[in-house]
């Protein structure tokens, strides 16, 4: 973010825009109080989301160096100007904010702050936020504090448009999180009705097996051949039922580690050689990313499975706004033209319909001896 002050109808613009384009409820935190400061030309900017214990439960700062913020220690408690601005709910501006009788300190790697700006942001009558800024750049008077009345009056209108982007940011978590919770409620009965009877008959076949052993050794034999196919047929299914989960590392690393840290795992597990390589991948939407990791990961348990590979070369390539994934094998290949069969033998139809589900497209070159090419494509966001 610049340092210099901005000012004007087009850096409110630009602030709530900034605001209105992030769906995490982190990524809002970040940009109000980036704004903020920006927009008001402050040394510091800190939003605190107060939790029902008296601290916060999130606590952003902007101004402030990594180092700085771990050797001030634990996030602050709800006390003082905090309070204040938190429970009765009004605006602060302070020429000195050390001088303030509620003033009760702050650690020893905390920054001397002076001058004070701070209200609360609300979503309605309940205060879901509290917003501050400090030590205004700019010659103070003499006694007197750098942020305005007018500063005041803009920093209000920032946290109106605040308190809409971050009550968006959490409905939207709120949804994903049903979301989720729904997804596995449909996941665990999917596991029940599949993997649980192939377990049942697995059992039967192997008490079968036990008492066959002594008497007819062959028709034992032929049994536990049996318990074993079951077992790979479980297996099968707890594997394409656990994929469909998002994987917590997609959301913490993003998709092209993720998908680097997957594929190495894969080439040490596997006598094929595994590659990877990433060329200018921006964030994309979780959908597309999703997506494009559940395709990868489709199509190489394909090649590395069914197909004899010897290498596996997988490429992710920015394209325009969005980008470009390439599974390629040097392995039997197929007619894809026999959707009917290998289609669906191989995962084409899923891997079709979660490229078409993320806006993307999906196309297939392979041929019997010939190796395979898988090509998924996402526009971006």
């Amino acid at each position: 973010m610049s340092h210099g002050p901005r000012s004007g109808l087009a850096a409110v613009s630009s602030a709530l825009l900034a605001m209105s384009r992030h769906l995490e409820v982190r990524d809002v935190l970040k940009t109000i109080v980036a704004s903020a400061r920006e927009l008001l030309d402050a040394q510091y900017a800190a939003l605190g989301v107060p939790d029902d214990h008296g601290g916060f439960a999130q606590f952003v700062v902007d101004g402030v160096s990594e180092e700085q913020w771990k050797a001030i220690g634990p996030l602050p408690r709800q006390h003082g100007i905090l309070a204040a601005m938190l429970h009765e709910a009004r605006s602060e501006r302070l020429a000195d904010v050390r001088q303030d009788p509620r003033f009760e300190g702050w650690p020893k790697a905390h920054p001397d702050l002076v001058d004070f700006l701070g209200l609360p942001i609300r979503d309605g009558d309940e205060v879901i936020g509290a917003l501050f800024l400090a030590n205004k750049n700019c010659e103070r008077p003499e006694g007197g504090c750098g942020f305005t009345a007018d500063d005041e009056e803009l920093l209000g209108i920032l946290a109106q448009h605040a308190a809409i982007a971050l009550t968006n940011a959490h409905l939207y978590e709120r949804s994903r999180e049903l979301t989720i919770a729904e997804e596995r409620s449909r996941l665990a009965h999917e596991l029940h009705d599949a993997v649980s009877q192939k377990l049942f008959s697995l059992r039967l076949t192997a008490q079968a097996a036990a008492r066959l052993v002594d008497r007819d050794p062959s028709r034992a034999k032929g049994e536990l051949q049996q318990v074993a196919a079951l077992a790979a047929e479980a297996a099968d299914e707890l594997r394409a039922a656990v994929v469909e989960l998002r994987p917590a590392a997609l959301d913490e690393d993003g998709l092209v580690a993720t998908l680097r840290t997957q594929i190495q795992v894969l080439d040490r597990a596997h006598s094929a050689r595994v590659t990877f390589a990433g060329h200018g991948v921006k964030a994309l939407p979780a959908s597309q990313e999703e997506a494009l990791l559940r395709v990868a990961q489709e199509a190489l348990h394909n090649a590395l499975r069914h197909s004899g590979a010897g290498h596996v070369d997988v490429t992710l390539d920015r394209r325009g706004g969005g980008a470009v994934l390439r599974i390629t094998d040097d392995g039997s290949g197929f007619d894809p033209s026999a959707v009917r069969h290998a289609g669906r033998h191989l995962g084409l139809v899923s891997m079709r319909d979660r490229a078409s589900g993320a806006g993307g497209t999906l196309t297939v070159e392979s041929a019997p001896g010939k190796g395979t090419v898988i090509e998924m494509e996402v526009p971006g966001g």
